[in-house]
């Protein structure tokens, strides 16, 4: 319904003989208390505001909105732009108080309901056609109404939660940066933790990201998503993050202090992670370091040093601490030996799947048919690419002797050629 009606001669309905807006007009304060008891009533949220705030505001919009009613049926328009504004401006009042998009929207829902009932009933049978024209003009007006009182709660939400963001994401940097971050904190309304549980997260791929025909980065994101619902779903406090689809850094908010941190924690976080993967769809390896919230900083390198360490020593999907990788750590500390280690396998640095058929098969202690299956090759290949390796390097894969010295070169080697991990 448009301007245009006006134009075309808009008869105002009339049940009885009387105008329909005249009796809503007759009736408006009446139904204004009417509306207000079944808001209180039917959406309890309303109940919870300020008797002074229910009994102005909402009451002076419950007020508006039965005036708006009438003139829409009195004139045969709807409400015009500048009502639309005064409409999303109040509905983003709703939002900043809290008030549920469903509460607002059903608020005009249920005043448009109580001025139906009011003025149906004293329809007659000769009056259907006015009756019909009144529920075009109603839904008319819902439909319009709806529409602004979600844009503007949606606009208002997302404004918020714009600048909730920002001091989220200021909190983390400043965490990142090591000192005090109670300014930062203060700023994003948070409590500061006795602890932080620092994680240092690769994921791995969910099939959808290799299936042919997919939009792999609508995949990689949908996964993030449910990887970030879940990690909120599980954690008391407010988590924060950094994540791209290949990982990133996590800090969970935990009430026991670092020095504290003992084997029912770990038992706890690991079960975190493997539902962390299980939700998002993918394989989760997840190095942690506890942390006092000024140690974050140092927590969140050697984070990413243990995940470091994890990957190159060929550990699968899972929780590792510090003491899970102690040898692997030390072998990838900078130094001259790390480096003759490393230098070992420099004549496999053209050759990554022989690298990978390495590290598999000390993986799956020494078992050709296991690291072929990891692999996703045939036994024979694993068997050809070991010989190779022997060729190349002079270290036997079988052998006992060389084992331990294969594992430390691959740990020097990969600590060398791999890039520092992203801690945010």
């Amino acid at each position: 319904m448009t301007a245009s009606n006006a134009a075309q001669g808009h008869s105002a309905p009339r049940f009885g003989g009387v105008p329909v807006h005249q009796r809503l007009r007759d009736a408006a304060a009446t139904l204004e208390r009417a509306v207000m008891v079944r808001l209180v009533e039917q959406l309890p949220v309303y109940g919870t505001l300020p008797s002074e705030h229910l009994g102005s505001d909402i009451a002076k919009q419950v007020m508006l909105g039965i005036r708006s009613v009438a003139e829409v049926l009195r004139t045969g328009e709807l409400p015009g732009p500048a009502e639309q504004a005064a409409i999303r401006e109040s509905s983003a009042r709703r939002a900043d108080e809290g008030v549920p998009l469903e509460a607002v929207v059903g608020a005009y829902h249920l005043g448009a309901e109580e001025c139906a009932t009011r003025v149906f009933s004293t329809a007659e049978p000769g009056d259907l056609p006015d009756v019909l024209l009144v529920q075009r003009q109603l839904f008319a007006y819902l439909r319009l109404v709806s529409c602004a009182v979600a844009s503007g709660y949606v606009q208002e939400r997302q404004m918020a939660l714009s600048d909730e963001q920002v001091a989220l994401q200021s909190l983390l940097s400043r965490l990142l940066q090591g000192g005090s971050p109670q300014i930062a904190a203060d700023r994003a309304g948070i409590r500061l933790p006795p602890c932080y549980l620092v994680l240092s997260i690769a994921v791995g791929p969910h099939p959808d990201e290799l299936a042919p025909g997919v939009n792999h980065s609508v995949a990689a994101r949908r996964k993030l998503r449910r990887l970030r619902n879940e990690l909120h779903r599980q954690t008391t406090g407010v988590p924060l993050s950094v994540l791209s689809g290949g990982g990133g850094l996590v800090l969970v908010p935990y009430e026991t202090p670092p020095g504290d941190f003992a084997r029912a924690d770990r038992d706890r976080l690991a079960w975190l992670v493997e539902q962390l993967g299980r939700m998002c769809g993918a394989d989760l390896l997840a190095a942690a370091v506890p942390a006092a919230p000024e140690g974050v900083a140092e927590a969140a390198r050697l984070a990413g040093e243990v995940r470091e360490a994890a990957e190159a020593s060929g550990r699968g999907p899972g929780l590792y601490l510090l003491d899970d990788v102690l040898l692997e750590y030390q072998l990838s500390r900078p130094g001259p030996a790390r480096d003759g280690l490393a230098a070992l396998l420099g004549p496999l640095d053209g050759r990554p799947e022989l690298l990978d058929t390495l590290r598999a098969f000390l993986m799956c202690s020494l078992d050709r048919r296991k690291a072929a299956a990891r692999l996703q090759v045939h036994p024979n290949t694993v068997d050809y690419r070991l010989r190779k390796a022997t060729e190349l390097t002079g270290l036997d894969a079988a052998r006992g002797a060389d084992v331990l010295t294969l594992r430390a070169a691959l740990a020097a080697h990969d600590a060398l050629r791999k890039p520092r991990p992203d801690t945010g």
